[in-house]
């Protein structure tokens, strides 16, 4: 009988590896930002906000965080899934925290490692790349 694999959990380390991997690529863009990371049960494991952001960034990145951990994607293809008539359209009623579904969240998964970072205080293309530019560096 074989042993199933076991799933290295998304530690504090490689949290704040990536809000401040996120921060920098945002710096760089002269970018102020927000940046959340969940684990796979939706805990907040690292957090920053910055002040010179939008105020409601901070609530927007752990949104954003928690949107791609609930629905295992990257919250930027789910936009055209929530219009009136989509698949999704009355799915923010039937869970028990407020999704959102504005490009800027991105699932983790790497080596095992499970959980959700979101991003708030730029465009929502900016906050997909500052994302998906935090996620390649979790080595």
């Amino acid at each position: 009988m074989s042993t199933p694999a076991t799933v290295a959990p998304l530690t504090t380390q490689d949290a704040e590896g990536l809000v401040t991997a996120a921060r920098r690529a945002a710096e760089a863009a002269k970018v102020t930002v927000s940046v959340t990371v969940l684990d796979a049960g939706g805990h907040l494991l690292a957090f920053r906000r910055d002040d010179r952001a939008v105020l409601i960034s901070g609530e927007t990145s752990t949104r954003k965080a928690y949107t791609s951990l609930q629905l295992n994607a990257a919250t930027a293809d789910l936009v055209d899934l929530v219009k009136p008539d989509g698949p999704f359209h009355s799915l923010p009623t039937a869970l028990d925290r407020p999704l959102l579904f504005i490009a800027g969240g991105l699932p983790v998964h790497r080596d095992g490692r499970l959980g959700a970072i979101g991003v708030g205080g730029g465009t929502p293309e900016q906050d997909h790349g500052f994302a998906a530019t935090a996620l390649d560096t979790l080595a």
